[in-house]
């Protein structure tokens, strides 16, 4: 966990993202969670469109999430085994707050939706940073509950897609440094065309 707020670049380079389902309380409060998303909106918006939304997945509402991963495994994956349905089951039940971020960029807008889903991967960005600078770790998760149509259709309208779920906890123990890459292999100097 991050504690020395003197130093903002120790804090970037100390974020981390923890594994959901090791996460234990506590977790943020409702103010703390309102926090996390005031600071994650605080991301550039070209044209002022706020092209993504915010569902708060209560505690209480765990066990009807894993219900409705569980009927989406059996309308859209007929291979599903009894060890799918439990891991879906397990999957709502981590964290100790949920936040699904939602993709909600504006058609046929001067502003292109490529300009709005990058807008959102700031704003999810910001979640982690925010949890982060409260203390928490975070977590975010895709895999094939985001792409799932029943899911999305649970959290989505029209053309909206889910960007992904926020878990948000305390670590159960140290977080394990994972390889970053060399910026020698990452970064490159701009060559003009001739």
């Amino acid at each position: 966990m991050f504690n020395d707020l003197s130093s903002p670049l120790a804090y970037l380079e100390t974020r981390r993202s923890g594994k959901a389902r090791e996460m234990v309380a506590p977790g943020p409060t409702d103010e703390q969670l309102r926090r996390i998303i005031a600071v994650a909106s605080r991301t550039p918006d070209h044209g002022k469109l706020a092209p993504w939304r915010f569902v708060i997945v209560e505690r209480e509402q765990r066990e009807e999430l894993a219900r409705l991963l569980s009927r989406a495994l059996q309308e859209n994956d007929p291979a599903a085994t009894p060890a799918h349905h439990s891991k879906a089951g397990d999957f709502a039940r981590q964290g100790e707050a949920l936040v699904v971020l939602i993709s909600a960029p504006i058609a046929g807008h001067k502003v292109p939706v490529w300009e709005q889903e990058l807008s959102c991967g700031a704003v999810a960005m910001n979640m982690l940073h925010a949890a982060h600078a409260l203390g928490f770790v975070g977590s975010w998760l895709t895999g094939w509950a985001a792409y799932d149509p029943t899911v999305r259709s649970a959290f989505c309208q029209g053309d909206e897609r889910i960007a992904g779920f926020f878990f948000f906890g305390s670590p159960a123990g140290a977080l394990v440094e994972r390889p970053r890459p060399d910026a020698g292999t990452i970064v490159r100097a701009w060559q003009p065309p001739r």
